[in-house]
């Protein structure tokens, strides 16, 4: 049995919290930007779809708390993290935080995100931290439902109507500077994959580009070429411009009532 502040394979308990929190961070975030299209999507029965793709991220992003809280030691809740943290101690990729955009460009980003995650998480089930393995084994089940329900939208988005066709290809070009932040290794991941508690983010680039290149062939989409230039910084707490303005909509109400229960 695991001890708080101690992962299984000996892991420093902060270097384990900050893994969670990374994965965490990135469900909180992508949750609340998925929420924003709730009213504004293109049919009423993808308003709920996209309402349940996000409450599945903050279901993820509330167990990953709060097994961070355990194992740093701190005792934190899941409300500690989310609604009292300021930007720079969030550890999200700026995939996620970008603001919203057309719907093509939310199912290319949900593609990329929800493919990555099905991938990080049939790998974490087999974690040797017990509570990330079972976290790992219910959320690869729903990350696999996101990306069918991105990859069917891709698809009849691309090999759609002429307009469809241009915005989807375009979106493929905004998020391919985003991409890459997914699948770099930092000392946190390194040091998590050699405990056995987590996995290289390098290690998923090839299985998803794969996946992600068949949904385009179906598409009639071309994959974008190399960009030239890629964002980093978010699993460091440097963050894009729009980050602060998600987080004061997101924490204001716990913010405004400090200690309230609810």
């Amino acid at each position: 049995m695991n001890t708080p502040g101690r992962s299984r394979q000996g892991l420093d308990g902060e270097l384990a919290a900050a893994y969670l929190l990374g994965l965490a961070d990135d469900a909180l975030v992508y949750a609340q930007r998925l929420g924003e299209w709730v009213s504004r999507s293109p049919q009423v029965e993808e308003d709920m779809a996209l309402g349940n793709v996000a409450l599945d991220l903050i279901g993820q992003a509330r167990r990953l708390y709060t097994r961070a809280g355990e194992l740093d030691g701190t005792g934190r809740c899941e409300d500690d993290y989310a609604m009292l943290r300021d930007e720079r101690e969030f550890r999200n990729v700026h995939l996620v935080e970008q603001p919203r955009g057309d719907f093509g460009r939310e199912m290319v980003r949900m593609l990329w995100f929800a493919t990555y995650q099905h991938e990080l998480y049939t790998r974490l089930a087999a974690s040797t931290d017990q509570t990330l393995a079972g976290i790992a084994a219910k959320a690869v089940k729903e990350a696999a439902y996101h990306v069918t329900h991105a990859a069917t939208w891709v698809v009849r988005l691309g090999d759609g109507t002429t307009e469809s066709h241009e915005r989807a290809q375009l979106a493929l070009w905004w998020v391919a500077p985003y991409v890459g932040e997914l699948f770099t290794d930092d000392e946190i991941s390194i040091a998590a994959a050699d405990s056995g508690l987590g996995t290289l983010p390098s290690a998923l680039l090839a299985p998803v580009r794969a996946r992600i290149g068949a949904v385009l062939g179906e598409a009639t989409l071309e994959p974008p070429a190399a960009p030239t230039w890629s964002s980093s910084g978010g699993r460091r707490g440097v963050h894009s411009e729009a980050m602060g303005y998600l987080l004061a909509e997101l924490q204001h109400v716990a913010r405004s009532h400090p200690g309230a229960t609810w």
